[in-house]
């Protein structure tokens, strides 16, 4: 049977739903992958798996089953079934069907359950607090941005949504959260150094690392301005697959702000308390590291 690529809810937050099951796969693990016609489960996505999966319960006839993982899946013209990094083409392949896979212990439901109603509840503590950290994640990024501004001494050719230089962009080696904080690594090296970013102190700045509590003291400011705004945020989604383009946006005290992503977010920063974060440069001076970690209100 041909699969339909999945529906998802999540982009607008909703974290109970109801859909059919369409099949029922047993993973190399031991485990069981449940797919459903639509879900407000968000899965870990294959490509950049910054934001770890949703968990919660899957129930059918009654019968409640934990969701241990949620993965993405493909299927493929010929029939083809593959999970995660082992998925052979690019995301958004037309010719393959895209999954959201609930991950079940093993055995815990078989074929028998196809064509039943699945009951889908998403672990909503978790979720928000994932929800925030990957706000605060995008928000770091545009007040990191404008922070280093000054440090370019030519234009890279990247700028981000509020017109500055898209530091954030052009170092990205890795960005991971979890429900307390997330964790942006920088990657300062010689390629971001011909682009024009300044490291070495100039008669006009100091050097980086002696520059990291005022910089650092910048963001927190530029962020606690934002949180103070109570700004909106919002999801733009062409449409309801899993597979379409989102993008985050924001309505900042500087202007509208986007960036695309995937993941989950807040409606709006007066969900927070506070928003900080704590820049660490390396000893050698090549890796810059932001925890930027939310208080929820």
């Amino acid at each position: 049977m041909s699969l339909p690529t999945t529906h998802v809810s999540f982009p607008a937050g909703e974290v109970t739903g109801e859909s059919p099951v369409l099949a029922v796969h047993d993973l190399p693990d031991g485990r069981t992958a449940v797919v459903t016609a639509a879900t407000p489960f968000h899965p870990v996505d294959h490509t950049w798996p910054d934001q770890p999966a949703d968990l919660g319960t899957l129930a059918v006839d009654g019968t409640v089953h934990p969701v241990v993982d949620c993965l993405t899946g493909a299927a493929g013209p010929g029939g083809e079934f593959a999970v995660g990094a082992d998925i052979p083409v690019r995301r958004g392949d037309e010719e393959w069907s895209w999954l959201v896979l609930h991950v079940l212990p093993g055995g815990a439901l078989g074929p028998e359950a196809v064509g039943r109603t699945a009951a889908l509840a998403v672990d909503a503590e978790r979720r928000a607090g994932l929800s925030a950290a990957h706000t605060g994640c995008h928000l770091l990024a545009l007040a990191l941005n404008g922070a280093l501004a000054d440090r370019w001494r030519k234009d890279p050719g990247r700028a981000d949504a509020l017109g500055h230089p898209d530091f954030d962009s052009l170092a990205m080696d890795s960005s991971v959260m979890d429900t307390t904080a997330s964790t942006d690594t920088y990657r300062i090296g010689k390629s971001l150094k011909k682009k024009g970013f300044t490291v070495d102190a100039t008669d006009a700045l100091p050097a980086l690392a002696d520059a990291l509590p005022a910089l650092t003291a910048d963001v927190n400011a530029r962020l606690a301005a934002w949180v103070a705004a109570d700004a909106p945020i919002g999801i733009d989604t062409p449409g309801p697959e899993l597979t379409a383009r989102r993008r985050w946006h924001a309505e900042l005290p500087e202007g509208p702000a986007a960036i695309a992503c995937g993941g989950t977010h807040l409606h709006r920063l007066g969900r927070l308390t506070a928003l900080r974060t704590e820049l660490t440069l390396s000893a050698d001076g090549t890796e810059l590291v932001a925890v930027t970690t939310p208080a929820r209100a």
